[in-house]
């Protein structure tokens, strides 16, 4: 007959903290694992952000760029049509019969010239500005490219390291998730968030040399008793840390050292005074 599973929340306190324990050793394990990999995950994800960013911006440039040219081409397209009117106007001073007819040709010519002239001063302005752009987009080019180059050399060793500790990084998972239903929805959610807000990750630590073994501040005494009880779930009151003694972590507590006691040497005058009193005190005294 298949033996019942029990229930978390019916556990023993200490087989509660006994398995929450073994959950916080395969979980450094993994941590060690992923320690290995270095900080080739974090430059892989800034290649990344940077060659988005770079895309971005030539996207950007590019538009810009375009944009320059249709007001370029529409400033040469206005040139020349102000060109064909000046000439038309310049044929047709010859056959005016009129001063005034002449004078209203002569003011026609000047406001197209100086239409032309801005057109002239828009083109360089705009050409100026897509060299800047192009030269951009090329420099954007040429850091996008080196940048993927970048980033599939460090893909490669992420995927070579990730390769390597794969399988064992799958157990350590599966036995860990396998844990965590025997243990209480409860204290693993807090296990869990105890985990976050730590550096170094550790959620549940045993007292080593009457302290802490997560922020080694000290633990006073009937604290250190109750945990040692087993009979509720005892945390450090400086870092939040859930506390178990070391023999249920599967530690031998350190021997008390035994202080060897030294006799306390007399000094040498002290020593010669204390002899010549006792030679005074034993010498015959003399008849009268």
């Amino acid at each position: 007959m298949a033996k019942k599973k029990e229930n978390p929340a019916d556990m023993s306190v200490e087989s509660k903290l006994k398995t929450l324990f073994q959950l916080q050793t395969l979980l450094t394990e993994i941590d060690d694992i992923k320690t290995l990999r270095g900080e080739l995950p974090l430059e892989v994800e800034d290649l990344e952000d940077e060659i988005e960013g770079l895309r971005t911006r030539i996207e950007k440039a590019t538009a810009d760029a375009n944009n320059l040219r249709r007001e370029i081409n529409g400033f040469k397209n206005t040139f020349e049509i102000d060109k064909s009117k000046v000439d038309n106007y310049k044929k047709q001073l010859d056959t005016v019969r009129s001063n005034r007819d002449y004078d209203v040709l002569n003011r026609e010519i000047e406001y197209v010239s100086s239409d032309m002239e801005l057109c002239t001063k828009r083109i360089k302005e705009y050409q100026e500005l897509l060299a800047e752009k192009e030269n951009a987009i090329a420099m954007n080019q040429k850091n996008l490219e080196e940048r993927s180059k970048d980033l599939d050399i460090k893909k490669n060793e992420l995927d070579d390291i990730i390769a390597e500790t794969k399988a064992d990084e799958e157990k350590l998972r599966e036995k860990a998730k396998d844990l965590e239903l025997n243990i209480e929805e409860r204290l693993l959610t807090s296990f869990k968030r105890i985990r976050k807000n730590t550096h170094n990750g550790l959620g549940i630590v045993y007292v080593h040399r009457d302290s802490c073994g997560g922020c080694f501040a000290k633990i006073p005494p009937q604290r250190q008793l109750d945990v040692r009880m087993r009979k509720k779930i005892i945390v450090c009151e400086y870092c939040g840390r859930i506390l178990i003694d070391p023999e249920l972590a599967g530690v031998k507590p350190n021997a008390p050292v035994e202080e060897k006691k030294t006799k306390r040497r007399r000094s040498a005058p002290r020593k010669a005074a204390e002899t010549k009193a006792a030679e005074t005190q034993t010498e015959p005294q003399e008849e009268e």
